[in-house]
């Protein structure tokens, strides 16, 4: 087999070095971790990582977190998250176990608790460099998930001995899915309901000890594994129950709402910021979509180039070059593009309002910034692990049978990635609220309200339509469309959100792709030359191929005609044909090494079947006899039906038989 993609890489005129700096201003620290991550004999995924069973998941996972500890000593807590998110981009499951604690837990600590309590818990206990505490986050119970407000786990103060007592009331309190629980850790960050004097008010946030030093639960904590789950099976997700369990006052977390030892209960007007710090949660998702959405659109491209079908034997034709195969596989590259500096903008806001917001900096402004941060955050969270979901789906199928294989990466990538539309939030309610803030910014600044930065487009005027040779209009008909929609529902609401809940989803949708255009435009002025007209090109894809996705709503609304619709398909399709050359250099351009891309079909050399029959082998060895071979032989070497019934039916015994 004559290797295609090697033979493209030595035609390609793009500057891979010139957009990777472009993707990643920060690449040389990438690439510096990328190097340390795969020479490590222990942080590094091999191919039989897909092999391995449940339990053999979960002991690797422990001692890649052991072995993480050594680097997290030597780090800033920034420096390790950047770490942790290169290494989950080939062990995900990994990330999110180690990310239980370090991000969920101690956050739920930084955005609760007073000052002493987070130097208590998080530097002195030593939670934030991995000694003496690893936490969970028991938020969710199995019967309330998304609906926070609506736990039912208490905690009940005794001002007599100034503790809390939790309890479990019925089952559907139980709580369910508790990353770390089952194994792991010995500290959850428990979200109860806080009663005092015989009044509910609401839910808050309790320190609880898990397990003794042995790791012994502790009087009245009962917890269990819940199970086979559909990915991520590294993480010991489990349940917990309270039965009478007490706890000091001070493990309260009381940043905002007090409690004084006589349980009279003092909340505060910022109470509403108490969860700020679990947003990183959904700011790494973004984060996340870009860099996996890298890695399983390279192994797909790379497969398209390298892999030949139909034609005339010998001249097969590459997979890459059908029509239908650029339209499934590219627009998702583009996508990838657009992210990335979609996802560093969101991480840097984030950081900026958190760390101004914890240094009390003009708490009024931060607040405005971190409630615009929300409704951005949800939106592209949502929509973009959909569409990262979809993404790998279609990439699975574009690499055909072979894709059906786990040493393509491809189908663990599917489950693995299943839980980013259900967890931080479900994709659904995230957008419909997010959809929500939309509408109220729109109607605001019809009153001349102030809009943050990311919703300053609510407030111009659009008159201009898409014009093919006008990048801008690529960008504003997105704004013209969700102000159109944003109106709409305004009118048939009539204060009853839920009727229009389709049009907030909508809404969502639209926010994060008009985002994604405004970020990339800003960056891709520091291009130049052919790599800027490339860009360029992605570009005016990713916001073509997504309005005729959605172009019943943008026909609806007569943003665009029939007429325009045809001139989209048209230029998409030559969008394709200008791409197609460059596409070797523009995956090259994430600068993944193998062994972060870990699939037998997207290795650099582009060897596919070397690659893949070699890796086959190794594994799973030559004709091995089976553990179960005595089943087949039983079945193979049993007698004729007539012998079984000790010819007890043959003709010479009928005959005796007979009169």
């Amino acid at each position: 087999m004559s290797n295609l993609l090697q033979k493209e890489r030595q035609q390609q005129t793009l500057d891979t070095d010139k957009l990777n700096k472009f993707l990643d201003p920060d690449t040389e620290n990438t690439q510096a971790i990328f190097k340390q991550l795969i020479s490590d004999p222990i942080l590094v995924s091999k191919r039989n990582y897909y092999d391995l069973t449940k339990p053999q998941l979960r002991e690797l996972s422990a001692q890649k977190i052991q072995r993480l500890s050594s680097y997290i000593d030597n780090e800033s807590d920034e420096a390790f998250e950047n770490r942790l998110s290169l290494l989950a981009i080939s062990d995900p499951a990994l990330g999110t176990r180690i990310g239980i604690n370090l991000a969920l837990f101690c956050n739920a600590v930084r955005g609760n608790g007073s000052d002493e309590q987070v130097n208590y818990w998080l530097r002195e206990r030593g939670t934030s460099k991995l000694r003496d505490i690893y936490g969970c986050f028991a938020m969710t119970e199995l019967g309330h998930g998304s609906n926070v407000a609506g736990l039912q786990t208490t905690a009940t103060y005794n001002p007599e001995k100034q503790s809390f007592v939790l309890n479990t009331p019925e089952l559907a309190a139980t709580k369910w899915w508790i990353g770390g629980a089952a194994h792991s850790a010995n500290h959850a960050a428990v979200y109860a309901r806080l009663i005092s004097k015989g009044k509910d008010y609401g839910v808050k946030v309790f320190v609880v000890q898990l397990r003794d030093s042995n790791f012994n639960l502790l009087p009245g904590v009962s917890i269990g594994d819940i199970g086979t789950k559909m990915g991520r099976d590294a993480i010991d997700n489990g349940w917990i129950q309270f039965n009478n369990v007490e706890i000091p006052r001070e493990y309260m977390l009381q940043k905002f709402t007090t409690i004084d030892p006589d349980g009279t209960v003092h909340l505060t007007p910022l109470e509403q910021i108490s969860y700020s710090a679990l947003i990183q949660g959904r700011v790494s998702m973004v984060m996340d979509s870009y860099r996996h959405g890298a890695r399983y659109i390279t192994i797909a491209l790379r497969y398209a180039i390298g892999r030949q079908q139909f034609g005339k034997p010998g001249e097969e034709n590459q997979i890459i070059n059908y029509t239908l195969h650029q339209y499934r596989l590219v627009p998702y590259l583009a996508l990838v593009y657009l992210l990335g500096p979609a996802a560093q903008k969101l991480m840097n806001d984030y950081r900026v309002i958190l760390n101004d917001l914890y240094a009390a900096k003009n708490i009024k402004k931060s607040i405005f910034d971190l409630k615009n941060l929300f409704v951005s955050s949800a939106s592209l969270k949502a929509t973009n692990t959909w569409l990262i979901s979809q993404l790998i789906d279609e990439a699975r199928q574009a690499c055909g049978g072979h894709g059906y294989h786990a040493y393509s990466g491809l189908g663990r990538a599917f489950q693995d990635w299943s839980v980013q539309q259900t967890w931080e939030g479900d994709n659904n309610v995230l957008s419909i609220n997010a959809g929500r803030s939309i509408i109220k910014y729109y109607e605001g600044a019809k009153k001349g309200k102030k809009l943050g930065e990311d919703f300053a487009y609510l407030a111009k005027t659009y008159e201009k339509g898409l014009d093919l040779n006008d990048l801008e209009t690529y960008i504003t008909i997105w704004a013209a469309t969700i102000q159109k929609v944003a109106q709409h529902a305004l009118k048939i609401a009539n204060g009853n959100w839920e009727l229009v809940s389709q049009e907030r989803l909508l809404l969502s949708k639209f926010h994060s792709s008009h985002y994604l255009l405004s970020e990339f435009a800003k960056r891709a002025e520091s291009l130049t030359g052919q790599e800027k007209e490339i860009t360029i090109a992605l570009f005016k894809l990713y916001s073509l191929f997504f309005v005729e996705k959605f172009s019943g709503t943008f026909l609806q609304f007569k943003v665009i005609d029939a007429e325009k619709l045809a001139e989209i398909q048209s230029e998409i399709k030559k969008l394709f044909t200008q791409l197609r050359p460059h596409l070797v250099a523009l995956t090259d351009s994430f600068k993944y090494p193998d062994e972060i891309i870990n699939s037998s079909l997207g290795n650099f050399n582009g060897d596919f079947y070397n690659n893949y029959f070699g890796d086959v082998v190794a594994n799973y060895g030559k004709g091995d006899k089976p553990p179960y071979l005595e089943v087949f032989s039983d079945m193979l070497g049993r007698k004729d039906v007539d012998e079984r019934l000790s010819n007890s039916r043959s003709k010479a015994v009928l005959t005796k038989l007979g009169n």
